[in-house]
């Protein structure tokens, strides 16, 4: 445990019901190394959060730790390990942001509304330095600007000679003035008046605030657009090698995963199915569920029709005893992963009659003055115009606020245009009203981003399925309608027996496929999906975008639909998408074929966005980890330097062999007896190929 700072052995969770007991957490056993990152993946319900709460100490009740240990060893010299489990509650508050601190995925949850950030972060250096207030405050100062929310003294001088150019030499007091009003307006600003990514920024200095050794994040980059969650990656990497600080890393996706964690545990109905070094995980998965998450997310490189599912390489069996086993699948699927290529949709040519056409829309929202009155608009959508026709999906990508939102809301009359036209089918919408907007509205509907605050709590699925239906009068009585509902539950992958449940009784993925089911109820020919599948899981994403694919391919003689799809992250979008348009502060940058906006993009924030998104590739991987410093290169008295392969093969190499380098100069001296003539570097490739097929 030399090098050990956390060590859970054999821990268990359980959460006790009225009905039954659940097994939360099942026997788990791991370790973080001193300065390191561990990588927890795993789909909603796996064990993931219970986990972590469980090591900060925050289960509570009707959950209860039944076994295990957690011990934790101080950076302090001769320190002894500690068990948090037997710690009073005084001793865990201590460890709690002394020690441990944890960084959770909502940070608008996390912070109290009706008090200012500065408040907020001050308190908390209190509770855990005997400090003044004067200094916590400039301790909040400082780690703000680590987490660069505030510019650094430097940045603010240079910002203080721009804004005043004039000023030949300004005083040390002016500066001083201005440097100090700048600090001081970001700690009185309200949770509210800061962006997503601001509040993450925040989080993340109120948990280093008193110089944790351990940092756990939990989810803290899923709710963001992929560019700020490249920021806040790129952020948090430099802070744990910085501070020398280890790191548990808590997320549902292996593509964000490749780009911070040194070893990674896979996490499934609360237990460990795989752990390793990163490179195993993603060069050689073992067990089925890990292969099935590396397969369910979409590539930039590849062109899929339907994307691979966890069901796709698993399988849950009861054997006679009443045990549940899984089983490995093997999926068929060629060589670049994809199980049915993609068809070349035919995109209708320049001759045929878009669907839909947008000319020169604006859409602004007001700034009102103190008396009220309107000073001036903020254009969310600045004279955008663009066509789609019919049976095609045109890709909607932007960071939150470049307008997709309200230009796919502006399209459905749910926002009134300033300016500009609509047309639908041959038909100017832009100034419809009343019961020819409701008619026209049949034809055109709209998937959320978030399923549950889209079905009503109190209403069954059934009647929310069958809601669309009684307002427009479809059919000709209520059984009529009840069928329909019952061949879209089908149509979907639910249950028709399913009907009259509530949603809450609903996974995530499921209740997305209600909201499917009601959009499809009327059937229309247009469809926006707003963020559909931003908030779930990347197997249950696979499945509902394979679902959105299948029914455009099978309803093409009934219903011939076509989508807008709307998101953040291009990888989905270009799955998804025959064309894709990129917006950037309410105007389109680029519109092309989906293809060609990966492979040769127009315009720099275009190309923004795609370095932003994790691709979890062997390359990244490598790229991340071969400046970390982990590979004792020094130790290597075996090797000369005329013999060590190059920087790109170091890490790749050194993950192969588990440090242990009399193997590889063992496997390096037989590959040259049988080879003569080559590089050091294709030795080097020789051995690692031996090792990756040694070990298939």
């Amino acid at each position: 445990m030399a090098d050990t700072v956390l060590d859970v052995r054999n821990l268990q969770v359980k959460f006790k019901t009225d009905e039954k007991e659940v097994l939360a957490v099942d026997g788990i056993s791991f370790q973080v190394k001193r300065g390191q990152t561990l990588g927890i993946v795993g789909e909603s319900g796996s064990g993931k959060s219970v986990t972590s709460l469980a090591v900060m100490g925050l289960v509570s009740t009707p959950g209860k730790i039944t076994q295990g240990e957690i011990y934790f060893k101080a950076k302090a010299d001769g320190a002894q390990p500690k068990d948090l489990l037997k710690l009073n509650q005084e001793q865990k508050r201590r460890f709690r942001g002394g020690k441990i601190s944890m960084i959770f995925q909502e940070p608008m949850s996390s912070l109290n509304p009706v008090y200012t950030i500065g408040f907020q972060l001050i308190e908390a250096i209190l509770q855990h330095q005997d400090i003044s207030k004067g200094e916590a405050r400039r301790q909040a100062i400082a780690r703000l600007q680590e987490v660069r929310l505030i510019p650094s003294d430097e940045e603010l001088k240079q910002e203080y000679e721009q804004e005043n150019p004039d000023r030949v030499a300004a005083t040390d007091r002016a500066i001083s003035q201005y440097l100090n009003q700048r600090k001081q307006e970001m700690l009185k600003r309200y949770p509210h008046e800061l962006s997503g990514g601001q509040l993450q920024r925040v989080m993340i200095a109120m948990a280093i605030a008193c110089d944790p050794e351990i940092l756990i994040a939990d989810e803290p980059s899923t709710a963001l657009d992929v560019t700020v969650q490249a920021e806040i990656l790129d952020l948090l990497r430099g802070l744990r090698d910085q501070r020398g600080m280890s790191m548990i890393f808590i997320t549902h996706d292996l593509g964000v995963i490749a780009e911070i964690a040194d070893s990674v545990a896979v996490m499934y109905q609360g237990k460990i199915v795989e752990s390793g070094d990163v490179w195993q995980i993603f060069s050689h998965p073992q067990h089925p569920y890990t292969k099935g998450l590396l397969a369910c997310r979409p590539t930039l490189e590849k062109h899929l029709k339907y994307l691979p599912t966890v069901a796709d390489f698993m399988e849950e069996v009861t054997t006679d005893e009443g045990k549940v086993e899984i089983r490995e699948k093997y999926p068929t699927i060629d060589e670049n992963g994809a199980k049915i290529q993609r068809d070349n949709l035919a995109i209708a040519d320049a001759s045929a009659s878009p669907l839909l056409a947008v000319k020169n829309l604006r859409v602004g929202f007001p700034v009102s003055n103190v008396f009220g009155k309107t000073k001036r608009y903020i254009m969310a959508v600045n004279d955008v115009s663009f066509e789609v026709y019919k049976g095609e999906t045109l890709g909607l990508v932007g960071e939150s606020g470049c307008g997709k939102s309200t230009l796919a809301r502006t399209l459905l009359r749910l926002i009134e245009p300033m300016g500009g036209k609509v047309i639908f089918d041959n038909k100017d919408i832009t100034h419809l009203k009343g019961k020819r907007l409701r008619q026209m509205r049949q034809k055109m509907q709209i998937v959320f981003q978030n399923p549950f605050s889209s079905l009503d709590p109190r209403m069954k699925i059934g009647d929310a399925v069958m809601e669309p239906l009684v307002i427009h009068k479809w059919g000709d009585n209520a059984k009529a309608r009840r069928d329909r509902a019952a061949y879209l539950f089908d149509r979907v992958g639910l249950k028709p027996d399913w009907m009259n449940r509530y949603p809450h009784e609903f996974s995530g993925g499921q209740r997305q496929r209600v909201c499917i089911a009601r959009a499809l109820a009327l059937e229309p020919k247009f469809i926006i999906c707003d963020e559909s599948v931003s908030a779930l899981d990347v197997s249950v994403q696979a499945q509902v975008l394979n679902l959105l694919k299948e029914l455009q391919s099978e309803l093409k003689d009934e219903l011939n639909l076509t989508y807008i799809f709307i998101s953040h992250d291009l990888s989905v979008v270009k799955f998804m998408s025959d064309r894709i348009m990129v917006m950037n502060k309410g105007k389109i940058e680029e519109i092309d074929d989906a293809q060609s906006i990966y492979r040769e993009p127009k315009t720099e924030y275009t190309r923004q966005l795609i370095a932003s998104i994790p691709t979890g590739s062997l390359d990244r991987i490598q790229q991340q980890q071969a400046g970390r410093g982990l590979i004792p290169w020094s130790d290597i008295s075996e090797l000369s330097d005329g013999n060590k392969p190059s920087a790109k093969l170091q890490y790749q190499l050194f993950a192969m062999v588990q440090g242990d380098w009399q193997v590889a100069k063992g496997l390096l001296s037989q590959v040259k007896r049988i080879n003569q003539g080559h590089s050091e570097d294709w030795y080097w490739q020789k051995v690692i190929r031996d090792l990756e097929r040694d070990r298939r």
